[in-house]
């Protein structure tokens, strides 16, 4: 069963990944295209790792909501790179870091409290040492 929270945090997942994706669209493609470069191939470049999880996000799959902060990280160290360095681009860099913040924080919440559901869960390491203990010991 869904906790009470999971709507939101479903809402706040999927609402922040499509944001950053429309925004990285948007900065890219049209509010500061890169002068020297096609603003269609980077805007594309930019997007090809946020489309890698896209359908499992939209299906709500917990395991796709936690590896895709693994991509995450990617959009929050530019935007912190971006806020330090570039003067002009800075409050660009600070919406996409709010973003990237909302989503990274709306997959954590979701995947676990999903998994929960589920009845998905990681066994503790100490449960699994003692596991393999009682195995090895077993063999001899």
């Amino acid at each position: 069963m869904n906790t009470p929270t999971t709507p939101i945090s479903r809402y706040l997942a999927l609402f922040s990944y499509l944001a950053l994706l429309g925004w990285v669209i948007a900065w890219h493609g049209w509010i500061s295209p890169h002068p020297d470069l096609n603003p269609t191939a980077v805007t594309v470049g930019w997007c090809i790792p946020l489309l890698l999880p896209f359908i499992g996000i939209i299906k709500g799959k917990p395991y796709t909501h936690a590896w895709a902060n693994f991509i995450l990280m990617f959009y929050f160290l530019h935007s912190l790179t971006l806020l330090y360095v570039v003067n002009g681009e800075r409050w660009l860099a600070a919406i996409e870091l709010l973003l990237t913040t909302l989503n990274f924080a709306g997959n954590i919440f979701y995947a676990r409290q999903k998994s929960r559901a589920l009845g998905l869960k990681l066994p503790r390491l100490s449960e699994v040492e003692k596991r393999e203990k009682a195995r090895f010991e077993g063999h001899k």
